[in-house]
C-alpha cells in the first residue's frame, strides 16, 4: 500500500551574504507565488549549512536576518507560510544523524558541491561539508515535503534526498518518507552572469559588475545592465535565434522573468532592435520590480527584533510538524519512545 502524503513544499536559502537577482528570480519570487495554491509552504534560512565552512559569527547573524528580510520583502507571508531559521529547530540535526546511518559514504564523495568547495585539499575540509547532503535530506523529510523548488544545477542534491528516503523505506519495510519531487519551472530559473553568459550569476564572483544585488539602488542596477556584455547583432523574433548567443539569451530571459512574459513575447516586441534600445527597457523593468523589495528589506533590517520574532514563531510551528515525524523515524529504527 502506498502512503498518500499531503502536498507540502519546502525550500531554504543559505545565509552566505549578498543576495542577487538570481536568488530572487530563481527562488524568492517563486516561493511567494507558491503560497495559497493548495500545498503548505515551509521555508527556512539554512544557517546550519552555512557553517560547513567557517563563518564570522557576527556576519552570520547579520546575513541570516538579511535573508529573512529578503523572504519577507519578496512576498513570503508569515501568516500563510512557515518561515524560520534552520538552527532553531533541533529536529533537523537529529534527523540528519539518523540519515547518516542510512546514506552511503560513496554518495557523499560524488556530490559536485563537495568537490567544488573542498577542492584539492579535501582532507582538510570539515566533516560537515562532506555530510551536508544528509542534513539537506533531513531539512526536507522532517516535514514530509512532497515538492522542493530547485534550479537545474541543484537537481543532484534532491536526487540524493530521494535516494535516502527510498533506502530508508526499503531497509525498514515501510512507506514512511515521500520520494520528493523537484519543482523546476519558469523563465530564468538559472540567471547567468552579466559579464559571462556561460556562468551562473553568483554572489561569490570577485566582480560586482557580474550581478545585480538585491541591495543595489536604481542607479547601480541601470549601470550594471548598461555595461552587461552583449553582441552587435539585432534581436531575433524568437528564442531559437539566440541559441548560440548566451549573453543576449540571458538578458532576454531576465526581462521575461521580471515582466511576467514569455521570452518569445519579449522578442516579438524587440525584434530587429539592438541592445541600445533593449538595455534601457530592461533597466526600467528591473528597477520597477526590485526597488520596492530593496526598500522593504531596508525597513526589516532596521528592526532586527521583529525579524527574530517572526522567525521564532515560525520555528515553533516547524518544530510542531517535525517532532512527531522524527519520533516515528526513531521508533521505526528500533529506538524506545520517550515518555
Amino acid at each position: 500500500m502506498t502512503t498518500s502524503f499531503a502536498p507540502r513544499i519546502f525550500s531554504g536559502i543559505q545565509p552566505s551574504g549578498g543576495l542577487t537577482l538570481g536568488n530572487y528570480l530563481g527562488a524568492l519570487k517563486r516561493f511567494a507565488e507558491y503560497q495559497g495554491k493548495g500545498a503548505e509552504t515551509i521555508y527556512c534560512v539554512v544557517d546550519l549549512h552555512a557553517i560547513t565552512v567557517w563563518q564570522d559569527p557576527e556576519k552570520l547573524r547579520h546575513n541570516t536576518r538579511e535573508v529573512a528580510a529578503a523572504f519577507l520583502a519578496s512576498g513570503v507571508d508569515p501568516e500563510v507560510s512557515i518561515l524560520f531559521n534552520q538552527s532553531q529547530v533541533a529536529q533537523h540535526a537529529e534527523l540528519a544523524w539518523l540519515f547518516n546511518t542510512v546514506a552511503r559514504v560513496g554518495w557523499m564523495y560524488r556530490m559536485t558541491q563537495f568537490k567544488d568547495k573542498a577542492g584539492k585539499n579535501s582532507e582538510n575540509s570539515s566533516l560537515g561539508l562532506l555530510a551536508y547532503p544528509s542534513l539537506m535530506a533531513a531539512d526536507i523529510l522532517a516535514y514530509h515535503a512532497t515538492e522542493v523548488p530547485v534550479g537545474e544545477d541543484q537537481k543532484q542534491h534532491l536526487e540524493l534526498t530521494r535516494d535516502i528516503a527510498a533506502k530508508f523505506n526499503h531497509d525498514y519495510g515501510v512507506d514512511f518518507f515521500p520520494i520528493t519531487n523537484p519543482l523546476i519551472e519558469g523563465t530564468a530559473t538559472r540567471v547567468m552572469s552579466l559579464r559571462d553568459g556561460s556562468k551562473k550569476m553568483s554572489k561569490s564572483d570577485p566582480s560586482d559588475a557580474t550581478r545585480i544585488n538585491l541591495t543595489d539602488d536604481a542607479d547601480a542596477i541601470a549601470q550594471k545592465i548598461r555595461k552587461a556584455r552583449t553582441d552587435a547583432e539585432p534581436l531575433p523574433g524568437n528564442m531559437e535565434g539566440l541559441k548560440d548567443r548566451a549573453e543576449a539569451r540571458n538578458l532576454v530571459n531576465i526581462y521575461a522573468a521580471l515582466s511576467g512574459e514569455t521570452a518569445d513575447q519579449v522578442l516579438a516586441r524587440f525584434e530587429g532592435q539592438g541592445f541600445g534600445a533593449f538595455k534601457p527597457a530592461l533597466a526600467e523593468v528591473a528597477v520597477e520590480v526590485l526597488a520596492p523589495i530593496t526598500a522593504k528589506m531596508t525597513q526589516y533590517m532596521a528592526d532586527p527584533a521583529e525579524i527574530d520574532r517572526i522567525m521564532g514563531r515560525g520555528a515553533d510551528q516547524a518544530a510542531a510538524i517535525a517532532q512527531p515525524i522524527v519520533e516515528r523515524t526513531k521508533e521505526i529504527m528500533g529506538m524506545i519512545r520517550s515518555r
